[in-house]
């Protein structure tokens, strides 16, 4: 059994409110990064900003009320919605990204012609 200092714990989460283009993403990562959290985050295209935290409890709690409460001092947070945290065996990411939206190819049309 793992002592509680090694316990690993995950959550999603979800910010609302000027926190696009404020530098939000970046701040998550570096604070997310110097608590040896891991995860990713990234805008959506709804207008916020979503992502997953695993660490250890008192590190993604930390990481949680800062995106509360907080956030990058330009970002204005309106609310942040969080899934129940819950202990995981083992970590799922090797760090902390940034994501970066994957379009379809079909969105910006084929390089391949089809003759019939």
């Amino acid at each position: 059994m793992l002592r509680s200092s090694e316990q690993i714990f995950a959550c999603g989460f979800e910010v609302f409110g000027k926190v696009q283009g404020v530098h939000l993403r970046k701040q998550t990562r570096d604070l997310a990064t110097l608590n040896n959290v891991r995860g990713w985050v990234m805008n959506t295209d709804e207008g916020t900003v979503k992502g997953q935290l695993e660490g250890t409890l008192p590190k993604v709690n930390e990481l949680k009320f800062w995106l509360l409460n907080f956030g990058s001092p330009r970002s204005i947070i309106e609310r942040a919605d969080f899934t129940p945290t819950k202990e995981i065996p083992a970590h799922t990411f090797n760090g902390f990204t940034i994501r970066y939206h994957q379009y379809p190819p079909e969105l910006f049309g084929s390089s391949i012609s089809s003759k019939g």
